[in-house]
This record gives C-alpha cells, sequence and structure tokens, in this order.
C-alpha cells in the first residue's frame, strides 16, 4: 500500500500564494503517477495537476495553467504544488492521490485551503 500526507493549507488573502506538500510512504516503487484534485463544498471534484513519477511529465488543468505548478522531489517522496495569485474561487479541500501498477488509486486526507477575498 501507499500513504499519502497532505500539508500546506490554510487561509491566504486573494492574491497571495501558498505551497502544498504530498508525502508518500510504503510501497512508493509502485507508483508510476501523482495527481492533484480539488473539491469545493457542493462541488463535484475538480482535476488540477498531474505527474509521471519517473519522467516528470506534468498537466494542469486548462483554468489553472499559469498560476499553479507541480513538481516533484524524487528523494523525498514528495510532490508539490505551488499555488499563486489565489483567488477566493480556488477555496477548496485539495487532495494528492498517487496512481499504482495495476490501476490502483490511492487518497492523502486532503488538506484545505481557504482564500479570503
Amino acid at each position: 500500500q501507499v500513504q499519502l500526507v497532505e500539508s500546506g493549507g490554510g487561509l491566504v488573502q486573494a492574491g497571495g500564494s501558498l505551497r502544498l506538500s504530498c508525502a508518500a510512504s510504503g510501497r512508493t516503487f509502485s507508483i508510476y503517477g501523482m495527481d492533484w484534485f480539488r473539491q469545493a463544498p457542493g462541488k463535484e471534484r475538480e482535476f488540477v495537476a498531474a505527474i509521471t513519477w519517473s519522467g516528470g511529465s506534468i498537466d494542469y488543468a486548462d483554468s489553472l495553467k499559469g498560476r499553479f505548478t507541480m513538481s516533484r522531489d524524487s528523494a523525498k517522496n514528495t510532490v508539490y504544488l505551488q499555488m499563486n495569485s489565489l483567488k477566493p474561487e480556488d477555496t477548496a479541500g485539495y487532495y494528492c492521490a498517487a496512481a499504482v501498477e495495476g490501476g490502483v488509486q490511492y487518497w492523502g486526507q486532503g488538506t484545505q485551503v481557504t482564500v479570503s477575498s
């Protein structure tokens, strides 16, 4: 199994920045990609960004390109989500997910981001 722990959420004013972290442990050798998703109250879960574990190929939701940057530190088994120019509509629970061999996906517990206007 893979365990994921997110951190870095909090309350920030509009225009500010936050960096979220997602640390993976356990069978990390089985991970082939990691994603960030977010979900606001009453809304569907939304894809934010994804990275391949080996090659570092990164993909973003079109609406977030230019403001959000995903990266990874393979030595620390950690991925990051740098969020700049935050807007109130970015308020949501942010979750990381790890895709492993066999099609299984593991999820973290999430970290809350609140952007005040």
